[in-house]
C-alpha cells in the first residue's frame, strides 16, 4: 500500500480489494490456530474461520458466478441483499401509494375492512388530485337516502330456466392448485355467509369448493377440467353431471385471462396431487396442460352455439364468456354471431390486462392484453351497437380493491365487478409475490400442508364476509352521494378523469359511447367501422385487411379535403 502525496489517499492493491474477504478469513484462521495452542476454548474460532476459508476456496474455484470467483466470500452479500430486497422495500422503503401491483394504501383498506376495523382516513386524501391519473365520481347537491338491502343484478335471459341473482362484488377466478385448500375453503365459506359467488377458476370444482356450500360459478377453460375425456376433449356427460349440481349457479367459458391472454399454461406433474387430479379429472403426477385455444369450437358462431348447448346441458343455468380484449374485430365477431343467430350468452366477464395470476411470463403480464378500461368500453359498445346489451350482462375484473372501482366500472357499463387479489388479502396474503414458488409464507398460494396450517378457515372466512359487506356499504354511500338510487344508474358522465393539471373530462368525452343498434344501422358513423367490417362469424380471423381499409378511408377523406 502507498500514500498519494497530492491527495492523501490510501491506495489499496487490486488483489487486496478482490480477495480482501478471503485474506481476512485466512488471517483469522491463523490467529485462531495460534490461540488454540494456548487454550482449547479457541476451537470455535478455528471452526468459524476455517469454514470461511473453505467457503472462499469454493467460491474461487466454482464456475457459475464470476462475481464469486473474483470476490470470494464478500460477493455473497449481493445474494443476501437480493433476497431481503422485497421485504426491505415493502416494509421500510416504499411509500403508501408506491407498491406494485397493489399499493400499500389499497391493501390497508382491504385489511381494515376484512378485520372489521376503522377504515376511514384522517386529514384528507393522500392522492395528488392534479395528477394525470386522478379520477372521481361527481356528487349531487341533493344526495339520496342509502338504498336498503344487498345490491344485486339478475343474470339470465329468456333462454334461461334458472337465472341467478348476483351480488355486485364477487370472488374472481382462482383455481384450487394455485390456491391452497384452506384458502379455497375460506373464500367459499365467506361467500356463503355474504351471499355472493365464488368463481372456481380453470382448475374446476374441488372438494374444498363443495364443503361449505357457497354459490359457485364453474369456469370451463381450454383444458376442460372436470368435464374432459382422456384425450383432453370436452365430455358432455361429465359436464352435465356437474353443471346440474344446485351449488353451481352459472357456467363461465374462459377464452383468456388478463395476465397472460393467449398463452395457455401447464401445471407440472410433480404438483398434480391426488386432490388436484380428482378435481380436474387428470391422472396423478402427469403434466396438466391448458392449451392456448379451445378444441370445442373454431369460430364465433360455433362458440355461441356451444354456449347455448352448455346452457341446455346445465338445465338452463346462465352461461357466459370470460376474456381479455385483444384484437377488437374478434369482439365484434362475437356480437355479430349473437345477432345473426338471435341467441346470446347470458353474460360476459371482461378481464383487464392488469389482472393478476399465480405465474405468467413478464412480457405477457406487462405488454399483452388490453387494460380493463379500454376493454370494457369496447365490449360495452359492441353489445350496445349490436342491440344486445339488454340481453347480455357485463362483469368487470382487474385490480379492483374498493367501492370506487366498482362504481367506476358501473359508470362505464359493468353490471358487477369481480375481485381476486383483494379477496386474497382478506385470507391473509401479505403481497410477498411468491405465488409461483409454492413458498407462500401465509399458506394462501401453496400446497404445502405445513404452510397452510397458518391459515385458519373460520377466522379468514369471516374476514372475506366482512370485506364484501363493508365494501358494498361504501358503494351504497357513493351512489347516494351522486344523487342516485342504484349503481346501475351511474353513467359515463358521472366519472371524471384528469387529463392535465388544468383540464378535466368526463369519461364519455374521452372514450366513445355509441348508441343502440348503431353498428347494425350505421357502422360508418362510429370509429369502429373498420373493425366491424373485418369481423366475420365463421372465423376469428379478420374478413378484410384492416390496414388496407384504413388507408383507403384516409385517402378518401384526403380527397374530400378533410386533411
Amino acid at each position: 500500500m502507498a500514500i498519494d502525496n497530492d491527495f492523501g489517499r490510501l491506495h489499496i492493491p487490486a488483489i487486496v480489494k478482490r480477495l480482501g474477504g478471503f485474506l481476512l478469513a485466512c488471517v483469522g484462521l491463523l490467529v485462531a490456530l495460534i490461540c488454540l495452542t494456548a487454550s482449547v476454548h479457541a476451537w470455535w474460532a478455528v471452526a468459524i474461520f476455517g469454514s470461511l476459508v473453505l467457503l472462499g476456496l469454493w467460491d474461487m474455484n466454482q464456475r457459475h458466478h464470476a462475481l464469486m470467483r473474483n470476490y470470494p466470500i464478500i460477493a455473497r452479500a449481493r445474494w443476501v441483499f437480493e433476497e431481503l430486497r422485497p421485504y426491505l422495500r415493502q416494509y421500510v422503503v416504499e411509500g403508501d401509494l408506491e407498491g406494485r401491483p397493489i399499493d400499500r394504501d389499497s391493501r390497508s383498506v382491504v385489511y381494515a375492512r376484512a378485520k372489521g376495523q376503522e377504515s376511514a382516513m384522517a386529514f384528507g386524501t393522500r392522492l395528488n388530485v392534479y395528477s394525470s391519473d386522478y379520477e372521481f365520481i361527481t356528487h349531487s347537491m341533493a344526495p339520496r337516502p342509502h338504498c336498503e338491502g344487498d345490491l344485486r343484478v339478475d343474470v339470465g335471459g329468456t333462454d334461461c330456466k334458472l337465472p341467478y341473482s348476483a351480488s355486485l362484488l364477487n370472488i374472481s377466478a382462482m383455481s384450487f392448485g394455485s390456491l391452497s385448500a384452506n384458502a379455497i375453503e375460506s373464500l367459499n365459506l365467506g361467500a356463503k355467509r355474504g351471499n355472493f359467488y365464488h368463481d372456481t377458476g380453470e382448475g374446476s370444482i374441488s372438494r374444498y369448493h363443495r364443503k361449505h356450500g357457497g354459490d359457485i360459478v364453474w369456469e370451463i377453460g381450454s383444458g376442460y377440467f372436470g368435464c374432459r375425456n382422456r384425450d383432453g376433449s370436452f365430455d358432455e356427460g361429465a359436464f352435465q353431471a356437474t353443471a346440474q349440481d344446485p351449488q353451481v349457479k352459472m357456467i363461465e367459458i374462459k377464452l383468456s385471462q388478463g395476465a397472460k391472454p393467449g398463452h395457455g399454461g401447464m401445471l407440472p406433474g410433480a404438483k398434480v396431487t391426488e386432490e388436484i387430479a380428482d378435481a380436474r379429472g387428470v391422472p396423478v403426477g402427469t403434466d396438466c396442460i391448458s392449451p392456448a385455444f379451445h378444441s370445442a369450437f373454431d369460430s364465433p358462431r360455433e362458440m355461441i352455439e356451444w354456449a347455448a348447448k352448455l346452457r341446455e346441458l346445465s338445465g338452463g343455468k346462465p352461461v357466459g364468456l370470460k376474456f381479455c380484449v385483444g384484437q377488437p374485430h374478434e369482439v365484434f365477431a362475437m356480437a355479430k354471431a349473437m345477432h345473426e343467430l338471435d341467441t346470446t350468452v347470458d353474460f360476459v366477464v371482461v378481464d383487464g390486462g392488469e389482472g393478476g395470476t399465480g405465474a405468467a411470463p413478464q412480457e405477457f403480464a406487462d405488454h399483452v392484453g388490453m387494460p380493463l378500461r379500454e376493454g370494457l368500453v369496447l365490449t360495452r359498445n359492441a353489445l350496445v351497437g349490436a342491440g344486445l346489451r339488454d340481453r347480455v350482462r357485463i362483469a368487470a375484473a382487474g385490480k379492483a380493491t374498493g367501492a370506487f372501482h366498482i362504481a367506476a366500472n358501473a359508470a362505464i357499463g359493468a353490471d358487477w365487478t369481480n375481485a381476486a387479489r383483494a379477496f386474497m388479502f382478506t385470507v391473509g396474503c401479505i403481497h410477498s409475490l411468491k405465488c409461483h414458488t409454492g413458498e407462500c409464507p401465509v399458506g394462501v398460494a401453496t400446497q404445502d400442508k405445513l404452510r397452510q396450517r397458518g391459515l385458519v378457515v373460520e377466522d379468514k372466512a369471516q374476514r372475506v364476509h366482512r370485506f364484501h359487506d363493508h365494501t358494498i356499504e361504501t358503494l351504497k354511500e357513493i351512489v347516494a352521494a351522486a344523487g342516485l338510487d342504484h349503481p346501475s344508474e351511474l353513467e359515463p358522465h358521472h366519472l371524471h378523469h384528469r387529463i392535465s393539471p388544468n383540464e378535466l373530462r368526463a369519461i364519455d368525452r374521452i372514450y366513445p359511447f355509441i348508441t343502440r343498434d348503431q353498428l347494425i344501422e350505421d357502422p360508418g358513423a362510429t370509429r369502429y367501422a373498420d373493425w366491424w367490417a373485418a369481423a366475420q362469424t365463421d372465423s376469428f380471423r379478420p374478413h378484410r385487411n384492416i390496414q388496407v381499409d384504413r388507408e383507403a378511408r384516409y385517402q378518401e377523406a384526403r380527397g374530400r379535403g378533410v386533411f
